[in-house]
């Protein structure tokens, strides 16, 4: 490949877009060539920046489509000592070397974007992960803590629900048999109960409805707990008659 045709390459190999043949090649003369050396350092500064800034699934034949365009034009040869080299076509080439250089950032932020988005799942799943495992190792805690008490009772529809509460943990756990799905729209919210005011204390996974539910918060002074059916999401304060009273065990 003569050095011109290399110096056309710095858009597809800021890329990642060139076979294993031509990147080899591509990295030697880039080794030798400032110019280029420079361009691919800006064209790679500039499609991180609009890969950050995308969010969206680009079309399944975006990468192909833009690839194809990229080969039929070619970018003006970069500076030499300083200077541009002089052609009659000059300023045809600028506007090729423009349109190919707008090429390569569509591409860019597209590809981008999907490694971001990609990315972001990872990450909210790894954290959602650690979260959930961080509320197992508190749950376990609390329900094998030395002085952990329980408390039982009978709840709206024949469900069965059961309290521990570990004061040298300050938390609680509730664990619910039987219960039913809340209404479309609609969970289950648990409360304090705060000598009578209701302090919030999370939400009932809805697909955990018979599973034990670490209470969000500290117990403190809280004489027991209550379940309402709230909208998705939860409320400041119940809105609706409690399906659940239970006290906390005293002994």
């Amino acid at each position: 490949m003569s050095t011109a045709e290399l110096h056309t390459l710095t858009g597809a190999y800021a890329l990642h877009a060139l076979p294993d043949s031509e990147r080899q090649e591509f990295e030697r003369h880039l080794a030798d060539c400032e110019a280029c050396a420079q361009e691919v350092r800006e064209l790679s500064a500039t499609a991180a920046r609009l890969g950050l800034a995308v969010a969206e699934t680009p079309p399944r034949d975006l990468r192909a489509r833009v690839l194809r365009e990229i080969t039929t034009v070619r970018q003006e040869t970069p500076a030499t000592h300083g200077r541009r080299e002089r052609t009659g076509g000059g300023g045809r080439a600028k506007r090729w070397y423009a349109y190919a250089l707008a090429a390569c950032v569509a591409a860019a932020a597209a590809f981008g974007g999907v490694a971001v988005w990609q990315n972001r799942l990872a990450q909210d799943a790894r954290q959602e992960a650690n979260q959930a495992q961080r509320q197992n190792e508190q749950l376990a805690q609390v329900l094998s803590a030395p002085d952990a008490k329980t408390s039982s009772g009978e709840l709206t529809g024949g469900a069965r629900g059961t309290v521990v509460v570990s004061q040298s943990r300050n938390r609680a756990v509730f664990l619910a048999s039987g219960m039913e799905r809340p209404p479309s729209g609609k969970v289950y919210q648990l409360w304090f109960n705060d000598e009578g005011t209701m302090r919030s204390a999370g939400l009932m996974d809805l697909r955990a409805s018979d599973d034990a539910v670490l209470l969000d918060g500290p117990v403190d002074r809280a004489s027991g707990m209550g379940i309402t059916v709230e909208p998705a999401g939860g409320s400041a304060e119940p809105t609706s008659s409690p399906v659940a009273l239970m006290d906390f065990p005293t002994a």
